[in-house]
């Protein structure tokens, strides 16, 4: 990368004299003797007055002798002595090209620089034309210039969420749910867990595909991408992406980016115990239906989307980054609309009993309703869940063209690494800290705006705390700030966690009402109660929210809306 920086002004000056050499030959005669063509030319060459700059010329010994004689640098030297313009000095061409260079630092070249002296200045702009070099170095920087502004303009709305989940399939009634404070975590019932000491989880009990999925697909596919699909086309209908608007928009510029942390764990465990009787018994989708990208394109392929489209596994942080990484789609003009967030279904046996080997579930299976308890004092580890979340992103004036409706503006985010342990936080909480600040660095928003946040909050003894600490420190100040965790009812849906949460929080931006934290009856007293939200619903004007997701690895991953607000003459 330094060196295609150092190389990339080098060939401009050569270009740049070429350009000149060929006006006029007048000019040619007056540029230094390693532009001027070698005597040794072939006949054809002198025929057509061709000027061959004297390191081209195969017979020529100047760049050879270089190399040999004295190494790169005396090459480099010399052709640093072939200096550009006055325009070219005033521009940042030169400076943001050796920027990687200080004053005292070595060249890429192994050797220190040597400055050109005023007196070469002067021979140099008596031999090379200013116009030449400004013609050659302009263009380039004006067009990065307006690419740039041009990107700075595009805003992101949210015009469509879909959801599928323990509290219900449908946004609205998942929502209303929540703000009621209905749990739903119950015992497990689709296989036998008596053995198991954790036999509760947040069980989708009454899913059914049917007119979302191909009835042949609902009976191969795994259920995280059935989940996938059905919340995906139901954000599609959520945001009026009916029939007619999908013949006029541009499919080559919508895609599809919905991940999953666990993938097809179902279809690839049948195909192991299909395998043990012979392999003819297996599924032959077993392989890509266990992939997690399988789920994104295939709602790809049924929506006839060309755009962006793949997967990203973060464990508990895939879905936030999945957001984050389709907006910036959006921003560099590459996507219009883009389909986003998560899926996962891991409530079978190796899924259930992988966790519990690493002793992180709760095992609260007198009282279902009851388990999820994030902040609280008696809690003890986290409830699976299972689920998707979609959101609809758009470009903004794309989505005011089709007068769509604007839940939220979806303001950006962050994520990082903790670097410290495969499931343990960070103890000091470094890496949500740094996630928060770059959140809110990249999205321009002040932290004393931001007055909800709905946490990761797991209700796990030192996530929970860890993040509050984390919280506190970047945006506690702020008198206003509101806090709850969506997992106290629906438990932790691994890869599709984050994006349920983000639809639960653009339906609070929507509503003006944010759900009540159940099961908080002792708080932990590192935990400050008068930020979270109590056991019943609360109203609030929210000015910006913030949502987050972290997951096993150290992954963090913060995302920023906010309510939606005109541009001036809109």
């Amino acid at each position: 990368m330094m060196a295609s920086s150092v190389a990339s002004p080098l060939c401009t000056w050569l270009v740049a004299a070429c350009m000149s050499a060929s006006c006029e030959k007048d000019h040619f005669l007056k540029l230094p003797s390693i532009f001027r063509c070698s005597r040794r030319l072939s006949r054809s060459a002198r025929r057509r007055k061709v000027v061959v700059p004297q390191f081209l010329n195969a017979g020529g010994a100047g760049l050879v002798s270089s190399f040999c004689a004295s190494g790169i640098q005396n090459w480099l030297n010399s052709c640093l002595t072939f200096e550009p313009c006055e325009e070219y000095y005033n521009s940042e061409g030169l400076a943001s090209s050796l920027s990687c260079f200080s004053e005292n630092a070595f060249s890429l070249f192994g050797h220190k620089a040597e400055p050109v002296t005023r007196r070469q200045r002067r021979m140099n702009r008596a031999a090379i034309s200013g116009k030449a070099m400004a013609v050659a170095v302009k263009p380039q920087k004006d067009t990065i210039a307006k690419k740039k502004s041009l990107t700075e303009k595009r805003r992101i709305v949210v015009t469509g969420v879909g959801v599928v989940s323990s509290l219900g399939h449908d946004a609205d009634i998942f929502y209303s749910n929540l703000l009621e404070g209905v749990s739903g975590i119950s015992q497990i019932e689709t296989f036998d867990c008596s053995e198991f000491p954790t036999r509760i989880a947040g069980e989708i009990k009454d899913f059914s595909a049917d007119g979302w999925v191909a009835p042949k697909l609902c009976k191969r596919a795994d259920k995280f991408m059935l989940y996938m699909l059905t919340a995906g086309k139901k954000a599609l209908a959520d945001g009026g992406i009916t029939e007619d608007v999908m013949e006029e928009i541009d499919k080559a510029k919508c895609g599809v980016l919905i991940g999953s942390a666990l993938g097809g764990m179902k279809v690839f465990n049948d195909a192991i115990e299909a395998l043990r009787v012979s392999y003819k018994k297996m599924n032959p989708f077993c392989v890509p239906f266990a992939t997690t990208n399988m789920g994104s394109a295939m709602l790809a392929m049924d929506l006839g989307w060309m755009g962006p489209n793949y997967s990203i596994s973060t464990a508990c942080a895939t879905s936030n980054i999945c957001m984050l990484n389709a907006a910036n789609h959006i921003i560099r003009g590459e996507a219009d609309i883009m389909l986003c967030g998560g899926s996962d279904s891991a409530i079978i046996p190796i899924g259930l009993g992988g966790f519990v080997a690493c002793r992180a579930l709760s095992q609260k299976n007198g009282d279902p309703t009851r388990a999820s308890r994030p902040w609280d004092v008696d809690r003890d580890g986290f409830v699976m869940g299972e689920g998707a979340g979609v959101l609809l992103l758009e470009e903004l004036e794309h989505a005011k063209r089709r007068d769509a409706k604007i839940y939220a503006e979806f303001l950006g985010g962050s994520f990082t690494c903790d670097a410290y342990h495969m499931i343990e936080p960070h103890p000091e909480g470094a890496g949500i800290v740094l996630c928060i600040e770059k959140a809110l660095a990249q999205s321009g928003v002040a932290r004393e705006d931001i007055n909800y946040i709905n946490a990761h909050a797991t209700s796990t003894p030192a996530g929970d705390l860890k993040e509050f600490e984390a919280i506190m420190r970047c945006i506690g100040q702020n008198p206003e700030l509101k806090m709850n965790s969506t997992k106290s009812m629906v438990g932790h849906l691994l890869g599709a966690a984050g994006a349920v949460e983000a639809v639960a929080t653009v339906k609070a931006i929507q509503t003006g009402w944010i759900h009540p934290n159940i099961n908080l009856e002792n708080p932990d007293k590192g935990v400050d109660t008068s930020v979270l939200v109590g056991p019943k619903k609360e109203q609030l004007e929210i000015k910006v929210a913030l949502s987050n997701s972290f997951g096993f690895g150290g992954h963090n991953s913060s995302i920023l809306f906010a309510p939606y607000k005109p541009d001036e003459g809109d």
